[in-house]
């Protein structure tokens, strides 16, 4: 089997390229190792800047995005009990941010490349991709008891952190930027409606960060920071919302409305950036290549723009018969990257409760959300990183 574009991940970042790719008439296949229902099971962030919004009207799957995410137009930020709005619309020239989870794009893009007839292939085993240092680069893997191979003209690994594309490149050929920070989020999604149907609130206490995000109007993710030895069984829902409630100011905290959890999890926190993003004829995006603390939201958008750059790319070489922005890819990717990184760090760092700050340290991040509240400047600098750096 022969493609233009072989794509490996079925996640957002893989299936939105693939989108793209098509609507300039190259032709791709997507290889996924997951089945179908086990993508969409995947429970992951769901705040879209501006310019995801707009890349998935692009490729026609904003319709349900607009009928049912909701608008955000500001964040509040709770500190020493008390809760600070910040207007992200008024101070970054009228963007927002909009609240859809990404299980929710993924279905809007699954669906329609179902829909289009577009090849994928789901519950493949054993992927290998070979010879992306060369002309013809291919990939092999085994679907119902078959093997297969897929020749293609490039690959692009869209297959996550721990996929196989980044891990087959060899190891003096990239470099690894990393911090893991010493806490985890304990995260749990309900039934419920949110406290603050208009913005996300995050709080920093003496018991540690805490966060209030929405998927739906009757639908609620929250979070609370956690030791890293933390598991799921230690929290009963009664801990969790107790706990939620104590790291709020009371006035919030009165109008949080409880019930069972329909998810739980704790996910560790990293900044994590490979660099370069293409070897030969292998390109690396989303995940593949970068993870951000969630504290900025930043991850699934981040995946959005390095696909709008390949695509852009790709559509230029197939084209223009120019291999400029095949070249310029890795570069222009990680400038946004770089930036977005350092805006999760920030976040992160201000917002949590580190064990070795210290008392000169807690002064400091106490000082530092008083001047952020207090300046415009800086509340600009927030706002304008919030909904997204331009493309």
């Amino acid at each position: 089997m022969k493609t233009q574009v072989a794509i490996v991940g079925a996640g957002p970042a893989g299936l939105l390229l693939g989108a793209l790719l098509h609507q300039a008439g190259i032709a791709n296949v997507i290889i996924e190792r997951q089945s179908a229902a086990y993508v969409l099971g995947r429970i992951r962030a769901g705040i879209l800047e501006q310019g995801t919004v707009d890349l998935l009207d692009q490729v026609g799957v904003g319709q349900r995005l607009h009928r049912e995410g909701t608008v955000h137009h500001s964040i509040e930020l709770v500190f020493k009990g008390q809760r600070h709005a910040v207007d992200v619309q008024g101070l970054s020239g009228g963007k927002v941010v909009t609240a859809y989870g990404q299980t929710e794009v993924t279905h809007d893009l699954m669906d329609a490349r179902a829909q289009l007839g577009l090849s994928t292939v789901y519950e493949a085993a054993d992927v290998q991709i070979h010879d992306f240092d060369g002309t013809r680069p291919r990939i092999t893997y085994t679907h119902n008891a078959q093997t297969h191979a897929l020749q293609a003209d490039f690959i692009a690994g869209c297959d996550g952190f721990h996929g196989i594309c980044r891990a087959s490149v060899p190891e003096d050929a990239i470099t690894e930027y990393e911090k893991v920070y010493p806490f985890g989020w304990l995260g749990v999604l309900a039934d419920v409606p949110p406290v603050s149907p208009h913005a996300i609130v995050y709080g920093n206490s003496e018991r540690g960060f805490s966060l209030c995000s929405m998927r739906s109007p009757t639908r609620s993710r929250y979070y609370v920071q956690c030791a890293l030895n933390d598991q799921v069984a230690q929290w009963s829902d009664a801990r969790f919302w107790t706990e939620l409630k104590s790291r709020l100011d009371p006035e919030l905290a009165s109008r949080i409305v409880t019930g069972p959890s329909i998810e739980k999890s704790i996910a560790p926190l990293r900044s994590f950036v490979a660099e370069p993003m293409r070897f030969g004829r292998l390109f690396l995006a989303g995940d593949a290549a970068h993870i951000v603390p969630p504290t900025g939201a930043k991850g699934l958008n981040l995946a959005a723009s390095d696909v709008k750059y390949l695509s852009d790319a790709f559509i230029e070489f197939y084209g223009e018969k120019s291999q400029a922005g095949i070249d310029g890819y890795s570069e222009r990717a990680l400038k946004r990257i770089w930036k977005a990184e350092r805006f999760s760090w920030w976040l992160t760092s201000l917002m949590h409760r580190f064990p070795d700050t210290g008392a000169f340290g807690q002064k400091m991040q106490d000082a530092e959300l008083e001047y952020l509240v207090g300046s415009q400047a800086l509340s600009t600098v927030l706002a304008e990183n919030y909904v997204g750096l331009p493309l």
